[in-house]
């Protein structure tokens, strides 16, 4: 009986960690399940900027489309994990509990926005996945002036003149 093992993450270091256990003499030991907290698999976040040329992310992706059902990999896509418990070595999404030997958090990081007002306006947006992107260019239309703000995030301006 194969080991659970567990990553919590599917971004370029989830996917790395995938890609090279599938690759070693290790990859019979285990079942891997990997939780994404995001609707996409894995893609080039360096790259990201691409997306706004391009008709769609597919250029994006890493690894070929097949990778993970070839490789008997579980993706858990849109299922971020919303608790740990070592204890009991589970974890726990939206759909349920999954048990773990093994536990890889490839968690990566967020967007800082500083705590300075207008942070919470509609058009001061993140910029760090595909989503946020499509939430960007929705609402740069009819824009006139975009500010790039810094720490990821951008300002959206309309003029009312």
């Amino acid at each position: 009986m194969k080991k659970q093992l567990l990553v919590i993450g599917n971004g370029m270091v989830g996917h790395h960690f995938a890609e090279q256990l599938m690759a070693s003499d290790s990859a019979d030991e285990f079942q891997l399940q990997v939780f994404a907290g995001e609707k996409h698999p894995a893609y080039d976040r360096v790259h990201l900027s691409e997306y706004f040329e391009a008709e769609s992310a597919a250029h994006l992706q890493l690894g070929d489309a097949d990778f993970y059902s070839r490789d008997g990999i579980n993706l858990h896509l849109n299922q971020p994990v919303l608790s740990i418990d070592r204890a009991a070595r589970k974890v726990t999404t939206a759909t349920g509990e999954f048990g773990y030997d093994k536990l890889v958090l490839a968690t990566g990081s967020y967007p800082f926005v500083p705590p300075i007002p207008g942070r919470e306006q509609d058009h001061c947006l993140v910029y760090r996945t595909l989503d946020d992107l499509d939430a960007i260019r929705e609402s740069a239309k009819g824009a006139t002036v975009v500010l790039w703000w810094g720490e990821g995030c951008w300002v959206l301006r309309r003029r009312t003149h």
